[in-house]
This record gives structure tokens, sequence and C-alpha cells, in this order.
């Protein structure tokens, strides 16, 4: 994990912020940020906005042998992952040290906890047990990373059904959802984590830090705990002495958070069970909101044409000249036969003489006066310069010469 490190004064902002109790989101002291907890269509897929910090959790779950030393026991694993569409910070790859310990404190806080009923999970003893996986997936990255996978961990399980199973003999039947309902999992409790930074050696401490926050702290206490106040796991990291008063202290504000989460996520199940029952609108979608911008519902206005002459006159004495419009774009050029309205154009005495007699005469274009001089044929022969070029062209019996650059000249009669 690579960050970009503070300078100076950003450090000196932060600290003095906090010293002031002044946090540079305007929260207090032990304020969260908002959370805001949305289910997706199927059960156990949850997004968990903490500020701006995004996790997506999704329970699933298959049919596995159980474990040797406990056969009778349902198997739960805990898999977060940080990749580099959350910060640039994180590299894919290697698992990185933050990422080991935010897995290991997870595991503390759910598995050991007991706050699922494994023995449920239980198909056939010694044979089949359900295997339950949560998968946390960090979509962006503001601070308190572990928080908010708590949070989802928990509403993603207390979400999530199981298929329905009937044993017979040794067979085992998993049935659809549309063949019978599905299962939820028993939870015994639900454990939340509530973070506490530590700044200058524990004397000022924030809950829920946020990104920078983190950067300049000089330790972090995590506690987790459920709506009951029964701390399920505790850690502290950073190497600062914390004081009993201390502790206690974040102890008693952990509990007041917990219980305000567990609410937020039993009124969340609520409400989306409540719209699944009524067929109404769920999942990920229907909760973004809507900002179109479209024609058909801009607010009518009247418009005034009373003075519109006017209003038009000073448009147009604003405006720019037009600039200088040439009428003929045509512009004649030595040494070519043009076609079109370009000065020197000899194609139309040309066409006049199409009824004469075969002894036609040589229209010569003279570049120097751009006039047409007519001169009888001569059968006498011409010897031409080697500059000058000739293009002939046959039709009808009828020989015109176009004669090349300026610079010709002809051998013969003058």
């Amino acid at each position: 994990m690579r960050e970009t490190p503070l300078s100076n004064c950003e450090r000196t902002f932060l600290l003095q912020a906090i010293t002031d109790r002044k946090r540079i989101d305007g929260r207090q002291t032990y304020d969260y940020r908002n959370i805001k907890i949305t289910f997706g269509t199927e059960y156990g897929c949850c997004i968990v906005e903490l500020g701006k910090t995004r996790v997506l959790g999704q329970v699933s779950c298959e049919l596995v042998a159980p474990k040797m030393n406990r056969p009778t026991e349902g198997i739960l694993f805990f898999n977060l992952e940080l990749s580099p569409m959350a910060s640039p910070a994180f590299e894919p790859g290697r698992p990185s040290e933050l990422l080991v310990k935010l897995n290991r404190l997870l595991e503390r806080c759910l598995r050991n906890s007991k706050c699922i009923d494994t023995e449920s999970l239980c198909v056939q003893a010694g044979e089949k047990v359900w295997q339950i996986r949560v998968d946390l997936h960090l979509l962006n990255h503001e601070g308190n990373i572990i928080d908010a996978a708590s949070i989802a961990a928990v509403a993603a399980l207390c979400h999530f059904k199981r298929p329905d199973v009937s044993v017979q003999g040794e067979e085992v039947t998993v049935y659809s959802p549309e063949e019978r309902d599905p299962v939820p999992l028993s939870m015994h409790h639900m454990p939340i984590c509530v973070s506490f930074a530590f700044f200058q050696q524990g004397t000022f401490l924030l809950v829920d830090p946020s990104e920078r926050e983190e950067r300049v702290m000089d330790g972090l206490l995590v506690i987790a705990m459920n709506k009951h106040r029964e701390i399920c796991t505790i850690q502290s990291s950073g190497g600062i002495m914390l004081l009993k008063d201390q502790v206690l202290r974040c102890s008693k504000v952990a509990g007041v958070k917990v219980a305000e989460i567990t609410e937020l996520i039993q009124k969340a199940i609520e409400n989306d069970k409540k719209a699944r029952k009524e067929g109404g609108k769920f999942g990920f979608a229907e909760s973004l909101p809507e900002q179109k911008i479209t024609s058909l519902k801009i607010d009518k206005s009247s418009v005034d044409t009373s003075d519109f002459k006017g209003e038009a006159k000073k448009i147009i004495s604003k405006s720019e000249p037009p600039s200088d419009a040439v009428s003929k774009p045509v512009v004649w050029a030595p040494g070519t036969a043009q076609i079109g309205e370009g000065i020197g154009n000899a194609w139309g005495e040309l066409e006049e003489s199409e009824d004469e007699d075969d002894d036609a005469d040589i229209a010569s274009v003279s570049p120097e006066s751009h006039k047409v001089i007519k001169k009888p044929a001569k059968h006498t022969s011409k010897v031409l310069d080697s500059a000058t070029c000739f293009i002939w062209i046959l039709t009808k019996g009828r020989v015109c010469t176009l004669l090349g650059p300026p610079s010709f000249t002809t051998m013969g009669n003058p």
C-alpha cells in the first residue's frame, strides 16, 4: 500500500482543527457520518455507504463436508478485498499488511463472537453442512474501512436466506425459491465495530475518522460490541498508551453508536421486506436518485414579443460586420484553360464555330492581353520551342490549341 504523504501545511492544519475541536467536515467529536444501507434484488447483497466510504457485501452458500473436529457445525468464511478502484494507494496482487489486519479483525468480530448459530447449518452430521461465505469489496475509500465493512457484513447476513433442504436417508434435496421459501440464518446478535482515533498521544480522540484524519492520527482503538453492550473484541494499534478511563469512555460511546446502527439495519431490512411483499420497486437501481434533464419537463414561460424589432436591432448592432465575399471564386491563372467564369475563358467562342467548315480557325489565348485572337489556319508546319507545353484536343474534326506558359514562341509565319 502506497500513500501520497501529506505536506507539513496540511498536517498542521488538520491537527490544529482537531485541537480546536472543529473537524474539517463540520462534525463534532462523537459524530458519525451519514450511513445508508441499500439491498440488492438478491438476498444477501447490500451496499453500505459511510459518508463517501462504500462497501459491497455479498453472502453465498454451498453444501460441503464439515470439519473433522466439528462434524455438526457449519462453516463461516469472511473475505475483504481492497482493489485499486477504491483508492490508488491499494495495489493488486499480494495482500497488504492492512488487508491482513482487517480480515483478522472481521473474523474475531463475527465468527469468534458466535453471532450465527453454526449448528443450525448442519444438514447431515459428519456428511453435509452449509458453508456461508461473506465477500466484502471496498468500492471507495474515504476512511474507517473496518466500521463500514462490519456493518455491510452484518446487514448482508441478516438479509440472506439459504435454500431449504430435505433429507431422505442419504439423499439430500435442495429446493429452489419457487418450490419452497428460503430459510433465513439464525442470528444470535449483531456485533458492530466502532473506531476511535487518538491524536497527540491520546489527548484528543475522534469517532469515525476520515481518510485524512487517519493519516495524522497517533493510534486507533476498535471496539466491537452488540446492542446488549457486550464487547465482542477490542483492538488497539499505533503503540500509544491509553488510560483505563479513556477505554471506559470509548466503550460507553460505542454502546450508544452500536444501538443506533443496529436499529438502522433492522429498519432497512423491514423496509426491503415490505417492498418485496407489496410488489414495490427494490434493488440498487431503484435506490439511485432520479436526476433527469429532459425537454418535456421544462416549465412553461411566456415570451415577450412586443419590442422584438428593437431587440433585433440591438443584436445586429453588436454583431461583427461580414467578411469580404468574392463574387467570382474562380480566379484566372496564367497558362491554364479554366472552365467557369474565370478570366480568359475561350470555350464559349470555340463552341460557336462548331458549324463552320473543316478548316477551323486556331483559337489561341494570349495570357498577356487576356483576349481571344483568331488567325487563319496555315498548312505550313510549325516548330515549337521545347519549353512550350501544348495540349491537343481533337473533337469533330476541329483542332484547338491551348498554349502553355506565357513565355511560349511559335516558329513560322508571324
